[in-house]
């Protein structure tokens, strides 16, 4: 299981790709898979074999100059390579983008097969993915049908499905007590143009609804932090949008940034907040948000693209619209929506146990050498 060198598993805050592998490995552990956690030192998941290179995760860097970081991932993927040249790995499942990618396709035939789950938005690199070829051995999967949709027809052609992401906040979500909501509406991850948290602010105040962000903007967690960096953090092109686009709206008081939130502190946030509010301005791919304010028993008030609409039952545990100056009255509709039926949803489709099932398949047709074009 390659989880890349940018954050530890789990990660201590934000980290989608790392919680998703956070909440898969037990599962396959508990279903009999040894799993060897390709990673960084600091990760304290429990495994059969940990490998890493770096003692801390490279995030902060992440966005410094090629010539820089280049050398990053390339350190991390030799590691992963030796690992692979012992000969008792019977599968390799990658997450690193891109470069994890062309790395098992360049490994060669005698390699183990691998399955390589695309996280992201699929109109990136068009010359990799429009020219990429795996052979039998390398197949890939979405973390969504929409998301496989906008994938180029010779990445398609690799592809044996989708699997939805899911949360330990699932496991008995029907049967958890409601909790008592309060009037504001939250907007959870990280803060950049996608997510749309500028849209968010400026609906809050025109439509008049109490509005949290929480989540970082770029490697900063906490507006102090932030604040402290001074004017050398606006090279990174998430606080310029958060100092050009988000924070002009943020007074406080109607709307308000909290930084991350981790732990039982951001399941209460979710859990209280009227709606859970994605304005979404790209095709989000996964949405493990999404599938959280569900278990937690939030509806989910957002942008019908990406994922959500195979997420979401309109009417029933959300309300979604295409139109984005309508999201601020979605939001004054959500009390149509049962806090249960959520629950119900989350217990029935996003459990850990579900999407360690799915990858289980998965692993077998590519070990088959079998791709269904999607």
């Amino acid at each position: 299981m390659n989880a890349g060198p940018w954050l530890p598993v789990p990660p201590n805050g934000y980290g989608g790709i790392e919680n998703v592998i956070a909440t898969l490995v037990p599962e396959l552990r508990r279903l009999g898979v040894e799993v060897v956690l390709a990673t960084v030192a600091e990760s304290t998941l429990a495994v059969d074999e940990q490998l890493s290179v770096f003692g801390t995760g490279q995030f902060g860097l992440l966005q410094r100059p090629y010539n820089q970081v280049c050398g990053i991932v390339p350190a991390h993927l030799h590691a992963v390579r030796r690992r692979l040249a012992e000969g008792d790995i019977d599968l390799v499942h990658d997450h690193v983008e891109a470069a994890g990618l062309a790395t098992l396709a360049a490994l060669g035939p005698d390699s183990p097969p691998g399955l390589h789950t695309l996280h992201w938005d699929l109109a990136k690199h068009p010359e990799l993915y429009g020219t990429f070829d795996g052979g039998d051995r390398v197949r890939v999967n979405g973390v969504s049908a929409n998301q496989l949709t906008h994938a180029p027809a010779a990445l398609r052609a690799h592809a044996v499905g989708h699997v939805h992401l899911a949360t330990p906040l699932a496991d008995g979500a029907d049967l958890r007590a409601p909790v008592a909501k309060e009037d504001y509406a939250v907007v959870l991850g990280r803060i950049n143009p996608g997510k749309g948290q500028d849209l968010a602010a400026r609906l809050a105040h025109s439509a008049g609804f109490d509005l949290v962000l929480a989540g970082p903007v770029g490697p900063y967690h906490r507006p102090e932090d932030l604040a402290a960096a001074g004017p050398a953090a606006a090279q990174n092109p998430d606080v310029r949008f958060w100092q050009e686009q988000v924070a002009p709206h943020v007074d406080g008081d109607r709307v308000r940034w909290v930084g991350t939130v981790t732990g039982q502190d951001r399941d209460d946030l979710v859990a209280r907040a009227r709606v859970a509010l994605f304005p979404l301005r790209w095709e989000e791919p996964g949405g493990t948000a999404v599938v959280e304010s569900l278990a937690l028993g939030t509806p989910v008030i957002g942008i019908a693209r990406g994922c959500l609409p195979e997420l979401i039952e309109h009417g029933r545990t959300g309300l979604l619209t295409s139109d984005e100056e309508e999201l601020g009255e979605l939001v004054a509709a959500a009390g149509t929506i049962a806090e249960a039926a959520c629950r119900e949803e989350a217990a029935r489709r996003f459990t850990p146990a579900v999407m360690a099932s799915q990858y289980l398949g998965l692993y077998e047709r590519v070990r088959d050498g079998a791709a269904v074009g999607v």
